[in-house]
């Protein structure tokens, strides 16, 4: 397998990363991809409470004796969960690494070195992953305008940001957004990234807990089937493309404030897309990735399958034979 300083750091074998995804990220897909050689997630905010979120550790640790991670997003909120509380469940559980993003990771970087805990810092801008590096992150995920979920507000794709970012940062870089194949994965690699992070690639995996017919649409949608809802609020989200993006953007488009769409976008009515397979039913998140995939696979067969992928581009296209 593919060997670079993050699988080392993080006593990985394969250069892939499952990011955080809210209603997704469990203990069994998060294990299925440490299975397979990665570096699983489980999303701490899926979870209702701390102890919720403490259960999923256990149940993770009993799937496998492998590396990984515990996504936690601080973001300011008029009525925030209580984050010091799953932060405790991270550090006092001993989970070996944890994916953030949104706060200064100043804040918190230095307590989970204390605790023997690696971080993983997310970053849409090569400020904030100088930033993150500064206050001590471990690698820093480079989050390209392809991605799902929060891409910023700079619009940046990902290969201009990844390689701009290895000109100047010295920690471990991995790269996000529009990266579903073992192509992209070396592509990756060649711009200076040292693995990759995906998540709506891992959707579309066997073990994702989410119906199956999401899971096909993943499968029969193109690039152009996404949306970037509350752009007008300066807090832009790339979503799947449906009925009910399409009024968010509309009501915003009109001069429409959060209040007005806060029903539409509610978290229970995601979660019931995934629970249901319902694609009308709420907003739901994908990256501009899913063109890229076309099949269903399970965790191990996506990971290998993308490492020997990339090895071989790098053999045959990236260091052809000399005659």
């Amino acid at each position: 397998m593919l060997k670079t300083r993050f699988t080392t750091a993080f006593d990985v074998s394969a250069p892939i990363m499952q990011g955080g995804m809210q209603w997704i990220g469990n203990a069994e897909l998060a294990a299925a991809v440490s299975n397979a050689g990665g570096l699983g997630t489980i999303t701490a905010l899926t979870f209702p409470t701390p102890a919720a979120l403490a259960e999923q550790v256990k149940i993770c640790r009993d799937l496998t004796d492998k590396p990984f991670a515990v996504n936690l997003t601080t973001l300011p909120s008029i009525d925030p969960p209580p984050y010091e509380e799953y932060q405790a469940v991270i550090v006092d559980l001993g989970v070996p690494v944890v994916e953030t993003s949104g706060s200064n990771p100043a804040v918190f970087v230095q307590s989970y070195h204390d605790a023997g805990v690696k971080v993983v810092h997310k970053a849409t801008s090569v400020r904030h992953a100088l930033k993150a590096e500064r206050a001590g992150a471990d690698a820093v995920a480079m989050i390209g305008f392809e991605a799902a979920g929060h891409p910023g507000e700079l619009d940046v794709p990902l290969f201009v940001l990844l390689a701009a970012a290895a000109r100047r940062i010295s920690v471990p870089l991995l790269a996000a957004g529009g990266i579903a194949n073992g192509a992209g994965l070396a592509a990756a690699l060649a711009l200076g990234a040292e693995g990759v992070l995906m998540a709506t690639r891992f959707m579309a995996t066997a073990e994702a807990p989410i119906h199956q017919r999401v899971k096909e649409e993943l499968v029969a949608r193109d690039e152009l089937q996404t949306d970037l809802v509350f752009r007008q609020l300066r807090n832009t989200a790339r979503v799947s493309k449906n009925s009910v993006s399409q009024e968010v953007v509309s009501i915003l488009d009109a001069g429409g404030e959060f209040a007005d769409v806060r029903e539409l976008v509610a978290g229970r009515r995601g979660r019931t897309v995934y629970e249901t397979g319902d694609l009308e039913a709420g907003i739901w998140w994908a990256g501009l990735s899913q063109a890229l995939i076309d099949d269903i696979p399970t965790c191990a067969a996506l990971v290998e399958r993308m490492v020997r992928e990339a090895e071989e581009t790098i053999t045959t296209v990236l260091a052809p034979e000399t005659t």
